[in-house]
């Protein structure tokens, strides 16, 4: 790791370049990559990260049952039906007990929250008087870049690579970078390569964060989908280690534990102080789940059996590409997630090959990760969503290998 800042940041940069200077969203780009050019088979869509196994049957009637909600302004915050499933499924989880009404928020879907908890939490300037930094793992969730970008903080993109366990080294930054820290965001299980951050990772970031007095945003939207043993939570991790309650912000969501992405149902969970900000930002610009869907999700939460039946699906799709990949030199099933994050020549002409003589459509590395230095560490890389029905899933794992592997 380069102990060169301006190897590890996007450079001082007015609002205005910042936010122009954003690179275009992931499936726009590939739009304009791929669709000039006509499928050489049947289409198989690998790229979104969409579920497709069935949630639970009874969700619309629970909408149903509560349709007269829909005549009602929602609580803001959350209802203290599901503030309190929340708050109950944390416990379950990671035995942490947390107050529903001052440590958890409900959110319309993950995405708010992780964008709005850095307006909410990053100041303008440290307390030295400098521009604070936001660490963002690289290849990452869009969200981070736009959000810190939003701050006018500077975002430093650390390389979360085989090197390092496709998690980001942030202890290995200089100590003026992380004196202006003030926000770090890690993705465990890990979007796109499906690594986990186990005790040992979570316990020394806390640490780390606790030295130079800066927040974890953890994004655990993939906990529940594991190969073997569950994810350990950065809540869990902080809460054993007696670290400051206001340390860490876990957010998680119902759309890849349940199959409801459309429910748009997730949460952020913390110190009272720290939620109580995001809280009064949400008050101004948020905009909260109707209640009917509310009372959907609190069920949901409260239900494990349907979340069993799920995971059990995706560890039968980790063994069918372990099967279609063995011997495949570079190739490493994830531990977590529904992501093959697969390793290539160029992502760019691996995805447009595969288009053109299969029809089987898949993400190149590098439009999730950013270009330092000159450096891109998805560019060798492409992401496959392993979201589709099982013989779907393995035809179109069959056709990538034989196209770009053999």
């Amino acid at each position: 790791m380069t102990s060169n800042l301006e190897a590890v940041t996007d450079g001082p940069m007015t609002y205005p370049e910042r936010f122009a200077a954003l690179p275009e969203y992931a499936f726009p780009r590939l739009r304009t990559l791929l669709d000039a050019h006509a499928p050489g088979g049947e289409v198989t869509h690998m790229t979104i990260g969409e579920p497709k196994h069935a949630f639970p049957a009874w969700v619309t009637d629970i909408i149903a049952e509560n349709a007269a909600g829909f005549g009602k302004y929602p609580p803001n915050d959350g209802a203290p039906e599901l503030l309190g499933a929340i708050a109950d499924w944390i416990a379950r989880r990671y035995g942490v007990a947390v107050d529903p009404a001052t440590q958890v928020m409900a959110l319309n879907g993950t995405r708010e929250g992780l964008f709005n908890a850095a307006i909410a939490l990053c100041p303008e300037r440290t307390a030295r008087g400098e521009t604070p930094a936001i660490l963002i793992p690289n290849p990452f969730y869009q969200v981070y870049a736009v959000a810190t970008a939003t701050v006018n903080a500077e975002a430093i993109f650390v390389p979360a690579t085989s090197n390092t366990g496709f998690l980001p080294d942030y202890a290995s930054l200089p100590a003026d970078v992380l004196n202006r820290t003030e926000i770090a965001y890690v993705c465990s299980p890990a979007n796109p390569q499906g690594a986990v951050a186990d005790r040992d990772y979570w316990a020394n970031l806390i640490a780390l964060a606790e030295k130079y007095d800066f927040r974890i945003l953890a994004d655990e939207c993939y906990s529940e989908i594991y190969r073997d043993a569950p994810p350990p939570g950065a809540l869990e991790v902080a809460t054993e280690g007696g670290a400051d309650p206001e340390r860490v912000v876990i957010f998680h969501s119902l759309s890849k534990r349940s199959n409801l992405p459309g429910l748009r149902s997730g949460f952020a969970a913390g110190g009272p102080e720290t939620i109580r900000h995001i809280k009064q930002l949400r008050a101004y610009a948020g905009a909260p789940l109707p209640l009917p869907l509310q009372m959907a999700a609190a069920r949901v939460w409260a239900d494990e059996a349907h979340v069993v039946e799920n995971r059990a699906l995706y560890q039968e799709k980790y063994v069918i590409a372990d099967q279609v990949f063995a011997g495949i030199e570079g190739y490493q099933g994830p531990e977590a997630g529904f992501f093959l994050w697969l390793p290539v020549e160029d992502g760019e002409q691996a995805a447009l090959k595969l288009w053109t003589e299969t029809g089987v459509r898949v993400l190149p590395g590098a439009y999730l990760s950013r270009d330092v230095a000159g450096v891109n560490p998805g560019k060798g890389y492409i992401r496959v969503a392993m979201v589709a029905e099982k013989q779907e899933m393995q035809r179109g794992l069959i056709q990538l290998r034989d196209c770009l592997f053999t």
